[in-house]
């Protein structure tokens, strides 16, 4: 499956909210910013970020059917907070729809809530795009901006620590997965 950006783009909008989708093409436009910074597949980053949010208002049934039945998905995303179904559900949503095949993308896609241990590159570039696109606005950000200018991984780790930190300080869960990919970075 080949498709553009512009292609990607419209697929995902009839399932996205106007400020979500917009939210989307700033994430979209981050992550070819980064993979160009650091040596990354530029269009599999345009494709992977373009399709991140695709599940994001899919019915929390339907999502949890699909954690259920799928094999390839962990069984205790059911024991935590349910935004962090759509990366999972929705990169398997694409397989299935469009014909999505590239592992690549698909690992972006279902790690880019969460992270994990061991992120390629482009696993990085999109969950660090989907953190600090230019619409977001809450404390570190900027700190987490300016280090991505300069250094992937500690940007990454960066990101992580504040979620963990904002996590824990609201008394939430925190996905194994998250703690997993600090570790690793660090």
């Amino acid at each position: 499956m080949i498709m553009s950006r512009e292609e990607a783009l419209e697929y995902v909008r009839p399932a996205l909210k106007a400020s979500r989708y917009e939210h989307t093409v700033r994430v979209t436009d981050k992550a070819v910013e980064l993979a160009e910074r650091f040596h990354v597949d530029v269009k599999k980053a345009e494709l992977a970020a373009a399709f991140h949010d695709y599940a994001k208002y899919k019915p929390l049934e339907l999502m949890k059917r699909w954690i259920e039945s799928d094999r390839r998905l962990p069984k205790d995303l059911l024991d935590y907070h349910h935004e962090l179904w759509h990366g999972p559900v929705g990169a398997l949503m694409l397989e299935q729809e469009v014909g999505l095949a590239d592992v690549d993308v698909i690992s972006a896609i279902s790690s880019h809530t969460t992270g994990k241990k061991h992120m390629s590159k482009l696993d990085k570039v999109v969950f660090l795009a989907d953190y600090i696109e230019p619409g977001r606005e809450f404390p570190g950000v900027d700190h987490v901006r300016k280090k991505a200018e300069e250094n992937l991984d500690e940007a990454c780790a960066l990101a992580l620590k504040n979620t963990i930190n904002f996590l824990v300080g609201k008394e939430r869960t925190v996905y194994p997965d998250t703690f997993h990919a600090y570790n690793d970075l660090i």
